[in-house]
């Protein structure tokens, strides 16, 4: 009886995700084109939402952005065409994978910059070598002598 009881309130939980789910169907004129509808919805991000794609938006400028999608996919426009048309409408943000220019140039050379500081680290700590520590004078051995005979009582 617990058991039915968990599982109706968990299914309640999740109930709400499952009726705001994303569902549109569209009917492509070729597999290749319902393909690169995919793709590219997975690629664009939505404006409003800024950490989904449109894909997985329920914003009303998703949908928006996804008819769009699909009717200039349907007139015969390339891929580049697109995100052209979406980045002069919605700026570089729109795109998750944003082209190179000179003001993404840092965000494409950021990875390999860090790469090569990290190697550059790497490389000179081990030219310079551990510091070798200083042998212990006589006093220094005296006291911990003494701290671990009164430890040991």
């Amino acid at each position: 009886m617990r058991r039915l009881a968990l599982l109706v309130l968990v299914s309640g939980l999740f109930a709400p995700a499952v009726v705001w789910a994303v569902i549109e169907t569209y009917q492509f004129s070729s597999p290749d084109l319902e393909a690169r509808y995919h793709t590219l919805s997975q690629e664009l991000r939505c404006p409003k939402c800024q950490n989904q794609n449109i894909a997985d938006s329920n914003a009303p400028i998703a949908r928006d952005l996804r008819v769009v999608l699909y009717e200039q996919l349907e007139t015969g426009a390339s891929d580049e065409e697109i995100l052209a048309y979406m980045v002069a409408r919605y700026g570089e943000f729109v795109r998750y994978r944003p082209g190179v220019d000179r003001n993404t140039l840092f965000l494409w050379a950021a990875p390999a910059l860090l790469l090569v500081a990290g190697a550059g680290l790497v490389v000179r700590q081990a030219r310079r070598g551990g510091k070798r520590a200083e042998p212990l004078s006589a006093t220094e051995q005296e006291e911990i002598s003494r701290l671990l005979r009164e430890q040991n009582g």
